[in-house]
């Protein structure tokens, strides 16, 4: 879960501008039919199967339109859901439960459906000890929204954002003239704590990198065989990560090799929607 601090400023103002978003003036139609406020419920049903992730966000979305509004669970982050399963009811104003209701699925279900995959993925590395990582390939906006349910699903967080931690890859080792000079440079200037991780591409670059002093190489789309020589090179002088189009399909390919982490854009960028809808919405008294 999300703390106070971190929700009020950096969750709070995504959820507003989504809210925004959909809201410019006025939710023209629910003021068609409902112009007075009154109270209501409305339940929240899983539709398939997954990972249920980001029923805090789905509960904030209510409750900045409304303080009032109460959200009741049946179910926590990180749990598994079946088809058909009520997993909260939502009480307020009724007019607040239709503004809100898109909103606050989209991002239920957007992070859902990240936890659900990224779970499905990790299933792969069980009995290794090789730990599944996200990247920086996230939606505009929504990163941190994406990389909690990578943690949710039970992956782990390569860096935040570019201030997180020093990756070298093709194009700042083409702009420092070479592997050596790229890292160098990056001792030179990066603070004393962090690592200093550089993206290789084929097995001149990987002794290039141990010689000068890497503390993550991260080989990138390289075969299996030449990460079999990488891994022999390498030989515990640096932690390594394995990435490049790695997904759910082909990663246990890599499982045999001993890599300390894989990352995959493929849990972010590609994960699909959790399906999950409000249904039942009725006045009560």
């Amino acid at each position: 879960m999300f703390d106070e601090v971190t929700l009020r400023l950096n969750v709070d103002p995504l959820i507003l501008g989504a809210l925004k978003e959909d809201i410019t003036s006025e939710d023209v139609t629910t003021n068609s039919v409902m112009p007075n406020p009154k109270k209501g419920e409305v339940d929240l049903i899983a539709k398939e199967d997954g990972i249920i992730c980001g029923l805090q966000i789905f509960e904030r979305t209510f409750t900045l339109l409304d303080p009032k509004t109460e959200v009741i669970f049946n179910v926590t982050d990180g749990d598994k859901v079946k088809k058909g399963d009520k997993l909260a009811k939502v009480i307020g104003d009724i007019r607040v439960l239709l503004c809100g209701e898109r909103t606050a699925l989209n991002y239920l279900q957007r992070m859902s459906g990240i936890a659900t995959y990224t779970n499905s993925v990790a299933s792969l590395l069980k009995g290794t000890n090789t730990k599944l990582l996200d990247t920086r390939k996230t939606s505009p906006n929504n990163r941190i929204f994406e990389k909690y349910s990578v943690r949710v699903g039970g992956g782990n967080n390569h860096r935040y954002n570019l201030t997180d931690g020093v990756l070298l890859k093709d194009n700042h080792i083409g702009a420092a003239g070479g592997v050596a000079n790229a890292i160098k440079a990056a001792k030179e200037y990066a603070p004393f704590v962090r690592k200093i991780e550089v993206e290789v591409e084929n097995l001149d670059m990987v002794r290039e990198a141990i010689d000068a002093g890497a503390d993550i190489i991260m080989l990138d789309n390289m075969s299996h065989e030449d990460m079999q020589k990488a891994m022999e090179i390498i030989n515990h002088k640096a932690q390594v990560e394995v990435s490049g189009n790695v997904n759910k399909e082909n990663i246990a390919k890599i499982t045999d090799l001993g890599v300390d982490f894989v990352s995959s854009g493929a849990l972010t960028h590609s994960a699909p929607i959790m399906d999950l809808s409000l249904k039942n919405l009725h006045p009560i008294e």
